[in-house]
């Protein structure tokens, strides 16, 4: 008896882990169940509604998505501009905050130098896109990602519907039309990601007050600007009101320590709250913004950093019609791609699973996403200083571990405001550039095998828990992924005898089915010695390929990719 896609729904996870309806290409790549066979494909609608049984029952990830595994993203705004690390916008509100000293220092008290002013300091005066897209493509991307707005309700984009963009605003550029261009001349597919649906909370420290000290009180700028104020400054013709969205929950009177603030901030406007809010004109206008970001720039990929998909039935509504479009764009072909974060178990058949700088301890039976960054997400000067970003070692280690789950990576390299990347991070780039133009073709268009891996490193599980900046594999940890009909292992460091053991490919250990024949590194095509043993699959590595950060095995043979 086959189970549908509705009834997995009603089912919850536990019928996801028994029996999922899957892909012709998620069918090929996953072992036969005992007792269920291969699952069969389910074709797309002519038409998405806005639900979940018909996201779920329609969907299927797009092999362009599947086969990229890698993509870079340029999570650039406002926020770079101080140079002060993540939240800026936020935690400069926060009386006592790294961010609030830098902001007094530098700019002015918040009540009097709100972060709108740093919004019209965005000057993108040093962006040179094409050049930085060509360093990306050099270094595997496969697909490419720019920010749409953030948190601080700034869109990077010519909207029709949100005069606070950047057209008018800082740059005076149309930032995703620009990267989208430039991107699809490079043969990339283009994705944006919007982080907007939660500022009608998050901005809400603006209409607070210093708890303490001489200006105890006095409400910083959200709270008494309007838009008749801004005759003759740079924001005339705006409303700062529509920009930090209103009076939804200011902070009230009487609290006057900065413990207590920061109490109340944390139990109200700090809550992660995916709905919509008392005024439902916010979420009306974040739909109608979305809206004229598809249908403008037509991406192949939107990340919403949300858990859940956003504002409730807007999400919904924003999710369907971008499937729609996507068809129509495409000949009736599917191919966009939607990501949220936590995903029940139940709806990842309708939309991409993502891990924000976390992973998985399994094989994930649908395609899902993990997102990192080499530092911080907005440009941190201390990080840089302290040479706090990860190394290549770590992004490819990780990148290896997540497609072997059957996972892609999306890494973020810093930019600072004026639109540049710092030398540091430049040399990761090119470090990683120089491994994937080797080891790529053992990475793009994979499939999982029956195990992930081997070794004694376990990788981390949920959302930010991806450890620190240097990688903790080694040579004894191992991932596996297939291809056609050979076994690739990758390799995550390198042995110091210059043998690499495999212990799942060892003759006392059924998991290998088949029969090594030829094994060579990807990238070359001279066979290399092995020998396979009780124990292992011992493979001699030659010298002269030595690399720290690991090689890919290929494996040929009669059955070894089942």
């Amino acid at each position: 008896m086959k189970t549908t896609r509705r009834e997995l729904m009603k089912g919850g996870a536990s019928a996801v882990a028994s029996a999922a309806i899957i892909t012709d290409a998620t069918a090929s790549s996953l072992p036969t169940l005992p007792g269920k066979g291969r699952a069969t494909k389910v074709e797309a609608p002519s038409r998405f509604t806005a639900d979940w049984a018909s996201l779920t029952a329609g969907y299927s990830t797009p092999d362009w998505f599947r086969d990229a595994k890698f993509g870079i993203w340029a999570h650039w705004s406002a926020q770079c501009v101080p140079e002060a690390g993540d939240w800026y916008a936020r935690s400069m509100y926060f009386q006592g905050t790294r961010a609030y000293k830098h902001h007094v220092a530098h700019y002015g008290h918040p009540s009097e130098v709100g972060f709108m002013e740093i919004q019209n300091q965005w000057k993108a005066e040093a962006w040179d896109p094409t050049r930085l897209l060509d360093l990306y493509k050099r270094a595997g991307a496969r697909y490419f990602m720019a920010l749409a707005n953030h948190h601080d309700n700034l869109d990077t984009y010519a909207s029709s519907h949100h005069p606070w963009n950047t057209t008018r605003v800082g740059p005076r550029k149309d930032i995703i039309g620009t990267w989208a261009k430039l991107a699809r001349e490079r043969g990339l597919r283009f994705g944006v990601s919007n982080h907007s649906s939660h500022a009608w909370h998050w901005n809400q420290p603006a209409y607070g007050y210093d708890p303490e000290g001489p200006l105890a009180g006095r409400r910083y700028d959200a709270f008494r600007l309007r838009a008749g104020q801004g005759r003759g400054k740079w924001w005339d013709g705006l409303d700062p009101q529509q920009l930090y969205t209103g009076r939804m929950m200011p902070m009230p009177d009487g609290i006057r320590t900065i413990a207590e603030a920061n109490e109340w901030h944390e139990g109200t406007d700090r809550l992660w709250n995916e709905g919509i809010p008392a005024d439902p004109a916010f979420a009306r206008n974040w739909f109608l913004r979305c809206r004229d970001l598809i249908d403008t720039y037509r991406p192949d990929m939107i990340y919403f950093d949300n858990f859940d998909l956003p504002l409730e039935q807007y999400g919904l509504d924003i999710t369907a019609h971008f499937y729609n479009q996507s068809m129509r764009w495409n000949n009736g072909r599917l191919e966009a791609v939607v990501t949220a974060k936590t995903t029940p178990p139940q709806r990842r058949m309708g939309i991409v699973d993502d891990v924000e700088r976390g992973g998985k301890n399994y094989i994930e039976r649908f395609p899902w996403q993990t997102d990192t960054c080499l530092g911080n997400w907005h440009y941190d000067a201390d990080l840089y200083a302290r040479s706090g970003y990860k190394s290549a070692a770590t992004v490819l280690h990780t990148l290896c571990d997540v497609v072997s789950k059957n996972g892609n990576l999306m890494l973020s390299v810093p930019m600072r405001g004026n639109g540049t990347i710092d030398d540091k991070a430049e040399k990761i780039i090119e470090d990683i550039a120089a491994w994937m133009s080797r080891y790529g073709e053992a990475i793009y268009g994979t499939r999982p095998w029956r195990r992930y891996g081997e070794g004694p490193t376990k990788a981390s599980t949920g959302l930010f828990s991806e450890g620190g900046p240097i990688s903790p594999y080694s040579a004894r940890d191992v991932r596996y992924v297939t291809k056609g009909n050979n076994l690739h292992a990758l390799i995550l460091g390198w042995p110091e005898d210059n043998i690499v053991r495999l212990t799942l490919l060892g003759n006392d250990d059924p998991t290998l089915r088949g029969q090594v024949r030829r094994v060579t590194l990807a990238g070359y095509n001279a066979s290399l010695p092995f020998k396979r043993t009780s124990d292992a699959l011992e493979v001699t590595l030659p010298q002269t390929a030595y690399n720290s950060i690991g090689v890919a095995i290929i494996l040929s043979g009669d059955g070894v990719n089942i």
